[in-house]
């Protein structure tokens, strides 16, 4: 897989819709991003020749996709993994571009469910062992780690409240943040209870939103309009679906795929100068960090204390204000990997890290189930 490293690169992002985007389907929404991100790429729908399309209310979303855009691809692909489905046809579109099955993958994601129901949307049945207890999935089973993780570690409400109060001061300084108000220690602890021991400040937002990113060869890449960022690293891992038959409720598959990512690219966690997780609460960063290998295990909570992953703090971690803050439009994932991309861009704006070369983007599907990791880099770390 070493072989795979820095042969294919991202050269076109677009967001559409986040937040709130009444009246407009799912493919509507869509449509909005794939023009921006094609737009950048300096390309049109008839120059895709593969597409990649998640989708929770389609099960055959790349058909549809394409249909819709009016296009014939040589390969598709729908895959549904969870929130980190979009990062995973990243891996699957490197594949498909380096052995010549395709030249210009296009992949895509949207969800209305803010508009629609106002809630999340899912079609996942509940395990048999799991459902006699009526767990209100997919919260429960967060807090269920979290708790875990208070237990065996010492970790404290405080702590994860840290991780809710950094994602705020990003989006404060992202104007396409859904919640950009400011947001205090005691504002999270004193919130409204969800599923102890989270608070509503502890959970992802609802929201509505689309993201597209085009993905094409390095050689092509060359040529595009605006700087790629290049794929160095990509590793899917995943150990359990439901959270019943997680092997350690303080361990996820991430530590298998980030190690794994990380000697693709020939990195270390050191190495990163921005770090975009999957947040769907606020333990799945501090899990996150201690898996993918910025702190020892059962350390994440010390690390992220006195805003050391705010704005100013010892390590940059999602800019953008993540699903807790800036969109959750159902699946998250699609976005951590556009914020990686506008940061090595140098496109941030008020949020722009300084002199970022490298970046990490990491998705999680299920409950701390499919884990995908991406280190994403400038021209300057091939």
């Amino acid at each position: 897989m070493t072989g795979l490293r820095g042969k294919s690169a991202i050269v076109g992002v677009g967001t559409y819709g986040l937040g709130e985007a009444p009246g407009l389907s799912e493919y509507e929404i869509m449509t909005g991003a794939i023009e921006r991100a094609l737009g950048e790429a300096g390309l049109r729908a008839k120059d895709v020749d593969a597409v990649f399309c998640t989708s929770m209310q389609q099960n055959m979303g790349s058909l549809t996709l394409a249909e819709y855009l009016g296009i014939q691809p040589r390969f598709s692909d729908s895959t549904v993994i969870g929130g980190s489905s979009n990062l995973a046809q990243v891996l699957i579109a490197m594949m498909a571009i380096e052995t010549g099955v395709c030249e210009t993958a296009l992949i895509a994601y949207a969800s209305n469910q803010r508009s629609t129901s106002g809630r999340l949307v899912s079609s996942s049945k509940p395990d048999p062992y799991e459902a006699p207890y009526n767990p209100r999935q997919p919260i429960t089973s967060y807090a269920l780690s979290a708790s875990r993780h208070m237990h065996e570690f010492g970790t404290t409400r405080e702590q994860f409240a840290e991780v809710a109060v950094a994602a705020r001061a990003w989006a404060a300084m992202n104007p396409e943040a859904f919640m950009r108000d400011p947001l205090t220690i005691e504002d999270v602890l004193s919130a409204r209870p969800i599923s102890d021991p989270f608070t509503v400040r502890d959970c992802c937002l609802v929201t509505d939103g689309a993201g597209a990113l085009v993905v094409t060869s390095a050689a092509r890449a060359k040529d595009m309009p605006k700087p790629a960022a290049y794929v160095l690293g990509a590793a899917m891992a995943h150990w359990h679906r439901y959270i019943a038959n997680m092997p350690d409720l303080t361990v996820t598959a991430a530590s298998e795929s980030g190690a794994r990512a990380y000697e693709m690219a020939g990195v270390k966690p050191s190495d990163f100068d921005v770090v975009e997780v999957y947040d769907a609460f606020t333990i799945n960063t501090i899990m996150f960090l201690e898996d993918l290998g910025f702190c020892p295990k059962g350390e994440g909570g010390r690390f992220v204390e006195d805003g050391a992953i705010a704005p100013g703090g010892t390590l940059p971690v999602n800019t953008n204000g993540g699903g807790l803050s800036c969109c959750h439009p159902g699946m998250y994932g699609m976005f951590p990997v556009i914020e990686t991309v506008r940061q090595l861009r140098g496109e941030a704006g008020d949020r722009q890290i300084d002199g970022a070369a490298l970046g990490l983007a990491h998705g999680n599907g299920g409950v701390f189930s499919s884990q995908v990791s991406l280190v994403l880099g400038t021209q300057a770390t091939l």
